[in-house]
């Protein structure tokens, strides 16, 4: 039996401006934003290639504070061209740090170590992490 991981909720102050961050800003997918009544919105949104979603909202998700979600991580097949992109859509990013040293060679020095870190504009962070097996193949 197969066990995915497939919605975090990500507490959020301003749904709007979260939404628009998290669209916008990063290029993720609004896969619905649901009106059900005043006190309860729904927003799901998907990083591109992703099998994992996130949710914003009020009212239908549990109550955290903002910015309270620390560490989240995506993977990226390449860390310097999410970088670059990262920057041209006016993240605020941290530069491309290597964390820690491989344990045995592989064909891109920066897989597994490779990373970048950002916050949302409530300062729950993320990570993006290189690993290059990941790399969408049907894309190559």
């Amino acid at each position: 039996m197969n066990w995915t991981l497939e919605v975090v909720i990500v507490p959020v102050s301003d749904i709007d401006r979260a939404k628009d961050f998290y669209a916008t800003q990063l290029g993720f997918a609004v896969d619905h934003d649901t009106v059900i009544s005043d006190d309860v919105r729904i927003v799901q949104l998907t990083p591109p290639g992703s099998g994992c979603s996130i949710v914003i909202g009020k009212g239908a998700v549990p109550e955290m504070a903002p910015g309270s979600l620390k560490g989240l991580q995506l993977v990226v097949p390449d860390i310097e061209q999410a970088h670059a992109e990262l920057v041209a859509r006016g993240v605020e990013v941290s530069e491309v740090r290597e964390l820690g040293k491989n344990p045995r060679p592989v064909p891109q020095p920066l897989d597994n170590v490779g990373f970048v870190f950002f916050s949302d504009p409530d300062g729950n962070s993320w990570a993006v992490q290189q690993i290059s097996s990941r790399a969408d193949k049907s894309s190559s």
